[in-house]
């Protein structure tokens, strides 16, 4: 079982982006306030509970309450800020991003096997 690893300051971003030379990371940005990323924060954790790549971090975003590292995250990875969202990193670039109800765990499964 994968877990995700909430980021909360611009540094705790960049050391994650940097990270990424060694070891993928898949960034999910979500919003509390919306169903549709509730829906999309629940097929993350069933991706998650069911056989995810190991080989891959994750970490999450929490948009509305971080909203600094959101708007980070989208400024250096130079991808429009959607919520939800989720953004698989290496060498500090986005290789593959996909947002609301496209983040499903089959999805997820497809694009990080």
């Amino acid at each position: 079982m994968g877990t995700m690893t909430k980021i909360t300051t611009v540094q705790q971003l960049n050391t994650a982006l940097e990270a990424t030379s060694d070891k993928p990371l898949l960034l999910f940005k979500h919003s509390t306030r919306c169903p549709i990323s509730s829906g999309a924060y629940q097929e993350m954790e069933s991706y998650l509970q069911a056989a995810p790549n190991e080989n891959i971090e994750y970490g999450i975003i929490y948009v509305v309450e971080d909203r600094p590292v959101s708007n980070e995250a989208a400024e250096r990875l130079q991808i429009k800020h959607e919520s939800p969202q989720a953004i698989l990193i290496k060498d500090g670039e986005a290789v593959w991003h996909t947002s609301h109800s496209n983040i499903t765990a089959g999805a997820l499964h497809d694009h990080l096997t």
